[in-house]
């Protein structure tokens, strides 16, 4: 597909049932204001995300919108997709910082993570899908996802919930009761609406009582308000974000900057590729299922398009990409699937991006704020998992399914180590990633016949819950009677 849509409904809203496809729009107004939509959708994980990495979220929002536009253009307009900050190498970085790790390390490692997604994509465009099922079946694929998530479990602990508690308190318990109680839009900005009620709250703490003494991100125990405008006044309203640099206290202000590369700092964020090959294809059989359309033969040049777009990103400092779930939820709720509206929402971020303002405000959330956010993002992330094996009706009673994931899980979550030489170690995400996938095709290759599941399977959605599953049901629907029949 061109640039170019053919104009619906006269431009005017669809009639109820009806759909608005990816080579079709409404009226530019209209295109516009769905646009503003997914902005809103994807806001808040592509900007906390960069934050809790210790990347410029100002720039992550720019180039979250750069890289839609290359996805959107590499697919040629199939898969309507928005593509924000990815959660998947979170624990990746984590452990990067942990080894004193600075912001160029992070997107070096990223970058080449990236190469290695779009080399994936490539492969599967050609050799099938079948290739993918059969290397990363969803025993393997889910166990990759939960560990990646549970990994993270030290850092609320250890970092942000302490540095303010009761307003950490506070958030999740909020979060958590719009997630489930608000339907609809509003439902699945839960993290984003979360995040500005704890902004919001913060400054009211400091106004009743006073400063907070805790611990801040470094774990310092210091004195402290907990908003703080002096970085958002005196930012400019307009302006490319600035360049990485340390300030008077020795602390690395992220901005833009070229990546560095080191085999050690590569190879833990590489696991989190597994996660986002499974990210990718639930997605797109979820687009594919709402638009009726066979995306299998585009399966490929999505992941390679997220895989380039994460390159793009990195390569000046950004976030690494992934197709966003969130987006995904607007198009089953507004059944408009047209890639106009998302081109205006990629606009829309690169603007977000020249404004130094806003990067600093956003920069300024209070850590406690990210302490009750954080506690359920990551969660949600580790138990995403056990819903690819849910879904896809995994056998844990099979030891060849049991024991080599469930070693491979706790070697992540106790970030155990692996010292290969001194200047080499495997530890945590790594080698638990490592673990889980020899070990589950080495189970295979020696178990007897009765035992050896087949490796196939379709990697479902991995999803947010409230959004959309692979039979196209939104996540708090039963499946239908024919779909369940499909299932076996």
């Amino acid at each position: 597909m061109a640039l170019g849509w053919k104009v619906v409904y006269d431009g005017k809203t669809p009639p109820p049932g009806a759909v608005v496809r990816p080579d079709e729009r409404l009226s530019w107004g209209r295109t516009v204001g769905l646009g503003a939509q997914h902005v809103v959708a994807m806001f808040g994980a592509t900007f906390v995300f960069p934050i809790i990495m210790g990347l410029n979220p100002q720039l992550a929002i720019m180039m979250s919108g750069v890289a839609t536009i290359c996805f959107l253009l590499i697919v040629k307009g199939a898969v309507p997709s928005y593509l924000g900050t990815s959660a998947s190498f979170v624990g990746g970085v984590v452990a990067i910082r942990a080894q004193e790790g600075d912001s160029a390390d992070v997107t070096g490692a990223i970058l080449v993570a990236g190469v290695v997604l779009a080399l994936c994509g490539l492969l599967i465009h050609y050799l099938g899908s079948g290739v993918l099922h059969t290397v990363l079946p969803p025993v393997v694929t889910g166990a990759v996802v939960m560990l990646i998530g549970f990994n993270l479990a030290p850092v609320v602990a250890d970092v942000y919930w302490p540095q303010d508690q009761w307003i950490a308190l506070i958030v999740m318990t909020v979060v958590i009761l719009m997630a489930v109680g608000l339907r609809g839009f509003f439902g699945r900005i839960a993290i984003f609406v979360g995040l500005v009620f704890g902004y919001a709250l913060s400054w009211v703490f400091d106004r009743l009582f006073g400063q907070i003494t805790s611990p801040d991100g470094t774990g310092e125990v210091v004195t402290r308000d907990r908003v703080n405008f002096d970085s958002l006044r005196e930012a400019d309203w307009f302006g490319f974000p600035d360049e990485t640099f340390v300030n008077a206290e020795g602390t690395e202000v992220a901005g833009w900057h070229l990546p560095s590369f080191s085999i050690t700092f590569i190879l833990l964020v590489l696991p989190a590729v597994i996660a986002l090959v499974a990210e990718n294809t639930g997605h797109v059989k979820a687009v594919a299922e709402m638009t009726e359309r066979d995306l299998d033969p585009v399966m490929g040049k999505a992941i390679a398009a997220d895989g380039v777009g994460t390159v793009i990103a990195t390569s000046v400092g950004g976030s690494p990409t992934t197709t966003y779930a969130e987006n995904i939820g607007v198009m089953a709720a507004t059944r408009v699937y047209s890639t106009a509206a998302y081109y205006v929402a990629a606009l829309v971020a690169i603007l977000f991006g020249f404004s130094p303002k806003f990067g600093a405000l956003v920069a300024g959330t209070p850590g406690g704020v990210l302490g009750g956010i954080t506690v359920v993002l990551y969660g949600m992330i580790g138990l995403l998992g056990a819903r690819i094996w849910i879904e896809n009706r995994v056998d844990f009673s099979n030891p060849v399914n049991l024991v080599p994931v469930s070693a491979g899980i706790i070697i992540a979550i106790g970030d155990t180590s692996l010292e290969i030489t001194d200047d080499f170690v495997l530890s945590g995400i790594a080698l638990g990633t490592i673990v889980t996938v020899v070990a589950y095709h080495l189970a295979r290759a020696v178990a007897p016949p009765h035992l050896r599941e087949p490796g196939g399977g379709a990697v479902v959605t991995v999803g947010e819950p409230g959004v959309m599953r692979e039979d196209g049901a939104a996540d708090d629907e039963p499946p239908s009677e024919t779909r369940r029949d499909e299932r076996g």
